[in-house]
């Protein structure tokens, strides 16, 4: 009998043995089973990605349970923006919702005519405006600063000074900045004892849009820091030594490797800070109210809080809450559409 050259066994290799035909076989029924469970484009099915992770959906039902009772559910109360709630036409809150005449849009119509509610508009407005120019780049600039600083541990005493603040309440932080600038902190009384005229920075109306600036840098820039100095660990050190080899200085490596490598945090956070734009802040403001008056110092979170629970006028303060929270909605929708355009991911992909 002739054996043709495509047919020919290999001689040299010897007969697989039981185990290897065992083997061979059950890593070939493996694939068959883990074949017939995926559909024709290559996706697993529901059942059995259900049956596959039902142990991390079981761990992860407390943490929806809980988003869903003190994150979705409230949000049902915003009903009352579209009535003249009263809490006091049944037995308890909940039920009053049921009681309340229905008024349409009429809430949002005396928002409109409402000046208090356009000078707490424009000055929070002014103040993120004012914030995005001066607090924002802060935190990118001291995350460079010290991602330069060659000693770790003097970059590590560093970074936990600048980041210590982020922990103190807002009455902590406003309580220092009264011992430092008020009319009888430390600077004011040094220049009274040396013959000159002492200040109070904390009850200057003129200067106070600037002082919560500076609080909220003093506070809040470290945690930016942290999130600068993470993506700047992820910059490969081969990119800089190349730079360095074609020439590149300090500045040129910062400006062609640093930062368009922190591009793509500094859209997402950019992203965010707009969409934030309407909420600079209720305690803040709130503590220091009473010393500026509310020509200064009335944003949109306190005009809410006095129209709410200082006057009782709940339905008022529920339609300038939802009008606030839905133009928020569309400021991060368009400045994700921004960063698209601008080629970077955003808040969530195209």
């Amino acid at each position: 009998m002739s054996v043709t050259a495509g047919s020919r066994p290999d001689r040299t290799r010897p007969p697989a043995t039981v185990e290897e035909r065992t083997v061979t076989v059950a890593t070939t029924g493996a694939k068959v089973r883990a074949s017939s469970r995926t559909t024709k484009g290559g996706k697993v099915p529901f059942r059995i990605r259900l049956r596959r992770d039902r142990t991390l959906i079981v761990m992860t039902v407390p943490v929806i349970a809980l988003l869903l009772l003190f994150n979705y559910v409230p949000l049902l109360g915003n009903v009352v923006a579209f009535q003249d709630y009263d809490p006091y036409v049944s037995s308890n809150g909940v039920t009053a919702i049921f009681h309340s005449p229905w008024v349409g849009f009429e809430q949002f119509a005396r928002a409109l005519d409402d000046p208090l509610f356009w000078s707490a508009t424009k000055n929070t407005l002014l103040l993120f405006a004012l914030q995005l120019v001066l607090f924002f780049p802060i935190p990118i600039a001291l995350a460079l600063l010290i991602n330069s600083v060659v000693r770790p541990r003097v970059r590590a005493v560093a970074q936990a000074i600048m980041y210590l603040p982020h922990f103190f309440s807002w009455v902590l932080v406003i309580t220092v900045f009264q011992q430092i600038f008020g009319g009888a902190g430390i600077i004011a009384q040094t220049l009274e004892d040396h013959g000159w005229s002492g200040f109070d920075l904390m009850t200057n109306a003129d200067l106070f849009k600037y002082l919560v600036t500076a609080q909220a840098v003093w506070k809040d820039a470290g945690w930016g820091i942290i999130v600068f100095l993470a993506a700047l660990s992820a910059v490969s050190t081969d990119l800089y030594e190349a730079a360095a080899m074609d020439g590149a200085g300090r500045w040129r490596r910062m400006w062609h490797v640093t930062l368009p490598a922190l591009r793509p945090v500094i859209a997402l956070l950019l992203v965010l800070r707009v969409g934030d734009a309407l909420s600079v802040g209720f305690e803040q403001f709130l503590l220091q109210r009473d010393a500026v008056g509310a020509g200064a110092a009335e944003v949109l979170d306190t005009y809410v809080w006095s129209a709410g629970i200082k006057y009782g006028d709940f339905s008022y303060a529920a339609a300038v809450g939802l009008a606030k929270g839905l133009i928020g909605i569309c400021l991060v929708l368009g400045a994700n559409k921004f960063a698209h355009l601008l080629g970077e991911q955003g808040v969530y992909k195209k």
